[in-house]
């Protein structure tokens, strides 16, 4: 028979037990266990008193949640003072009742942080319940003030609620995030505080719990009407009730604006990140549901401010949707209404602040579309408004973060007309001031992304240059950066644009002849992208910088002779598109991409020797894009120029001098003259006049691109 171990410590022998301490056993399951200093008993008992008469509603109890079944009553809730046995060791009966509890709500303030007896009753509690369980309703002071030197004094979280414990009930280093209600002097507000605490209880979210505690209040508000009616003739009854309705409704539009607030605020920073658009969306949909239903021109300078938040939030999703028409419609609605308050209060820095991100958007999406004098005029009067904000508070660093953001977007619009010069200097410039910034604060993830993006931008700046040593050195330290943000946040935003530094800095390699540092670049891009587009099929950046890495990556194995690897990643780029065209034919960029792709895919059946495929293949790159109008003619003009390359190739393969001789002729002819051109561009006239005869003519431009470092694999 298997021996039993016994517990160290444990006998079972009658004097044993007679000797052994009494904790009491508590009869009564608690619903939560309220834990405060006495010095904010106020509150207490104004909480302690709404959590018992609190009923829930009808829809919602009995609902399985992750919290387990809603109940009907939050009852009962421990307090010491009410419901400790007179004559009983209280230290004893606390820790009893704390195992009886299902909750700890936590009052937190500077006074609580400092307590003795509150810290140990929140650490008796963790050592036995998972860190959900304990909720924190902030009355004073701020959360983890400790950490900010010269500000310790405000800490209003105990030591216990700040960090998390370990299966063993040991606290750890690692810091607690507990679900926080601010009952705070302009928080979120007395109520909504109170529905969020209740929610994180019950396990519901609390959007759907203040709709349900709303409906109810106006049925009550129903009944009363009703029944002062049945009493008209008490004028001064229906006095009283007219102006209880009338604070009820005024009540009842705080806590929704206050809900409005949250979602667009607290909610929105915690969905952002998991690249969530559905969700993203249904916070928009829902604050413009709640603001449709009031007279706009009514409406006050906070709520025209959020319903101009709301829209700007649908546009972004409808831009990461590829639904460029439908932002353009809601970022202009949402430039109306910021606009209106700029009208109200043309000093207030942050209404300068939110009416220059719809400028900025509306700008961007300009920008993609090829309208480069509107987008450079959308950048003019960003950096405008961003200068104004600095001059109205020259100490705020978010407004001199604006300002930078200025100067670097507009650098960009420079870039892209081909003001390669100008573009370096304002990324130079930006460059600068951003690594200062961040040097002064370099905890700060927000200003280390911007680094990198000046890296960014600038590298894209040297290599128009011709710089390849500086482009190459500033893409690999753009990418090091996000690579260290993304491992250390999981930030998906972070992720993503890992996948197109990555992507670029393998171009750049391949430019400048480094094969292998390409295809290990370009293929670490393409596997970031595949592993991001499950988390949200429905962006299509994520699944453009896939696509995008894949055409490269497949120009850069045919150059090692891999012709089947190649085959394999043309074939997933070009499914990848034709996905996109599936759900928006009209948009240029995505049909430019699949003239991309079908030149790749040309490449790679002339490599593998079936010509008249590849003369299909080519013809139809040549068909695709001499059908774009990005408005840049040189980039629509060069990817002609490829094309008809390739089908000068195919027919001189096939035997067909004349028709090649006229096919290359047709692609030095669609690349036109004047116009500063990229490595890349130089690269492919040069080869054509050298399939030409031109020998001289491709020589000087040879001689050019040697001393800039540029060595191509592909032509």
């Amino acid at each position: 028979m298997v021996k039993l171990a016994r517990l160290p410590g444990f006998d079972r022998s009658p004097q044993a037990q007679a000797d052994a301490p009494r904790v009491p056993r508590l009869r009564t399951r608690y619903y939560a266990f309220l834990s405060y200093s006495h010095k904010d008993k106020e509150l207490a008992d104004w909480l302690h008193r709404e959590l018992e008469q609190f009923r829930v509603p009808h829809a919602l109890a009995g609902k399985l949640t992750t919290n387990g079944v809603v109940p009907r009553r939050l009852t009962p809730i421990f307090r010491d003072q009410h419901d400790l046995s007179a004559g009983g060791e209280v230290a004893e009966e606390i820790k009893a009742a704390l195992a009886a509890s299902q909750f700890l709500v936590v009052l937190c303030s500077p006074t609580a942080a400092k307590s003795r007896w509150t810290n140990e009753e929140i650490e008796s509690f963790k050592r036995t319940r998972p860190e959900g369980c304990v909720l924190a309703a902030v009355v004073a002071g701020e959360p983890f003030a400790s950490d900010l030197p010269g500000r310790e004094d405000e800490e209003c979280f105990p030591p216990a609620l700040r960090y998390k414990y370990d299966r063993r009930g040991h606290r750890t280093t690692k810091r607690a995030e507990p679900l926080a209600a601010d009952f705070r002097e302009g928080g979120e507000g007395k109520r909504l505080a109170f529905l969020k605490l209740v929610s994180g209880m019950l396990g519901v979210g609390l959007d759907e719990l203040v709709q349900r505690d709303q409906t109810r209040r106006h049925r009550q508000l129903a009944w009363l009407a009703a029944g002062s009616l049945a009493g008209m003739a008490v004028t001064s009854t229906l006095s009283v009730v007219a102006l209880q309705a009338r604070d009820e409704a005024r009540d009842q539009r705080r806590q929704a604006e206050g809900l409005v607030s949250f979602m667009l605020g607290d909610l929105k920073d915690k969905l952002e990140p998991l690249g969530r658009l559905d969700a993203l969306d249904g916070v928009g949909a829902r604050v413009l549901a709640y603001y449709s239903k009031q007279d706009a021109s009514q409406l006050t300078d906070a709520a025209l401010s959020q319903r101009s938040k709301a829209l700007s939030l649908m546009a972004q999703v409808a831009n990461a949707r590829g639904d460029t028409k439908g932002s353009l419609r809601l970022y202009r609605e949402a430039m109306n209404g910021t606009a209106e308050s700029l009208r109200r209060t043309p000093d207030d820095p942050q209404v300068l602040f939110d009416h220059a991100q719809n400028v900025f958007y509306i700008g961007e999406i300009a920008h993609n579309s090829g309208d480069y004098p509107t987008a450079e005029n959308s950048m003019r009067e960003y950096k405008r408004l961003a200068l104004r904000m600095v001059a109205l508070q020259p100490d705020s660093m978010k407004y001199r973060m604006e300002q930078q953001y200025a100067e670097f977007n507009l650098g960009v619009v420079l870039l892209d007309q081909r003001r390669f010069a100008e573009a370096s200097e304002q990324f130079n410039n930006s460059l600068q001031t951003m690594q200062a910034i961040a040097t002064a604060d370099p905890q700060n993830k927000d200003y280390q992304q911007s680094v990198a993006e000046s890296f960014a931008w600038l590298a894209d700046a040297e290599r128009a240059l011709g710089h390849y040593p500086a482009a190459i050195d500033a893409r690999r330290r753009d990418v090091a950066l996000l690579d260290r943000l993304y491992r250390t946040t999981g930030d998906v935003d972070y992720q993503s644009r890992l996948v197109a530094a990555q992507r670029t800095l393998g171009r750049f390699y391949a430019e400048h002849g480094d094969t292998a540092a390409a295809i290990d670049q370009l293929r670490a891009a393409a596997d970031q992208a595949a592993a991001l587009i499950p988390k949200e099929p429905a962006n299509t950046k994520w699944v453009e910088f896939g696509y995008s890495a894949r055409l490269l990556l497949a120009s850069e194995l045919l150059a090692t002779g891999k012709q089947q690897d190649a085959a394999s990643q043309a074939d997933a780029a070009c499914a990848a598109i034709g996905g996109l065209l599936r759900r928006n034919l009209s948009n240029l960029k995505w049909r430019a991409n699949l003239s991309d792709c079908q030149a790749v895919r040309a490449r790679v059946a002339l490599t593998g020797g079936a010509t008249q495929l590849a003369l299909q293949q080519a013809q139809a790159a040549v068909d695709t894009g001499r059908a774009v109008h990005s408005g840049d003619a040189m980039t629509d003009g060069y990817r002609v120029a490829v094309g008809y390359r390739l089908i000068g190739d195919a027919e001189q393969k096939l035997g067909n001098a004349a028709a090649a001789r006229a096919a290359w002729t047709s692609g030095l002819a669609a690349l036109p003259s004047g116009i500063p051109e990229l490595p890349n561009e130089m690269s492919e006239r040069a080869s054509l006049q050298q399939r030409l005869g031109r020998i001289a003519d491709a020589q000087a431009i040879n001689v050019k691109l040697a001393r800039m470092g540029y060595h191509d694999t592909v032509s």
